[in-house]
């Protein structure tokens, strides 16, 4: 399972910063750092950038979930123990208190 955990990882990587990027350059309603690549228009890639932007970053968002989620089933150490084994009995030590001492007569 290391092989696709390695994968798992690249592709969560890569879906967390292409996701970090487009929520970066979305606009809404300021023009944000959208207008860093379309200079003084109000959309980067066309007339339909929001339609486009949105449904990327819906596609991404749920990608990014889904990878997240197969990460940590992929990654989930075996539990070999059960619980009854894993609690430790605490042995009461019993302690005379001052008041009750028989010794002080």
């Amino acid at each position: 399972m290391g092989v696709i955990s390695i994968i798992l990882l690249v592709l969560f990587v890569i879906a967390s910063l292409l996701l970090v990027f487009l929520v970066a350059i979305q606009t809404e309603g300021g023009t944000g750092l959208g207008g860093v690549f379309g200079g003084g228009s109000d959309s980067t890639f066309g007339s339909q950038s929001n339609k486009v932007l949105t449904k990327i970053t819906a596609i991404l968002g749920g990608s990014f979930l889904v990878i997240a989620l197969l990460l940590a089933v992929v990654n989930k150490t075996p539990s070999t123990d059960s619980l009854t084994d894993s609690i430790t009995t605490e042995q009461v030590q019993t302690t005379t208190e001052w008041w009750n001492d028989s010794n002080a007569d």
